[in-house]
């Protein structure tokens, strides 16, 4: 996939509500097949950057990946999340943010049912 493939069309509008949001089921990400359930939102897509709201079921493996055209930053709302990014172990609760940045291999796995803002930027589409 090219990066022009991965860029998302810009948000025609200023405001959004979640619940008018329709989920998008994940099954992977950087082709590394997802375990477990996660669907996301796609709240905004600006120029330079992209909001997502990320549900997680607990029990849901994010295996081991990268991104290489874009960094990305977390926030946890709800539930608790293990995360390794550049070999550092961490257990992320609501309150916790943290940041993927670009090249570095991270993995989560949902302990609890979990959901997160997610940003990207630029705005690019990993999953499919």
């Amino acid at each position: 996939m090219t990066v022009a493939d991965r860029q998302m069309e810009k948000t025609d509008r200023y405001f959004v509500r979640s619940a008018d949001v329709p989920p998008e089921r994940i099954t992977s990400v950087e082709g590394v097949l997802e375990q477990g359930h996660v669907v996301v939102r796609k709240l905004m897509v600006g120029d330079e950057i992209l909001l997502l709201e990320v549900e997680r079921k607990k029990g849901l493996i994010d295996p081991v990946h990268k991104h290489m055209d874009h960094e990305s930053m977390g926030y946890l709302i709800k539930g608790r999340l293990k995360l390794i990014i550049g070999g550092q172990e961490f257990i992320a609760e609501p309150g916790t943010s943290w940041m993927h940045p670009v090249g570095v291999d991270h993995y989560s796995e949902a302990l609890e049912d979990c959901l997160q803002i997610e940003i990207k930027s630029p705005p690019r589409k990993t999953w499919k």
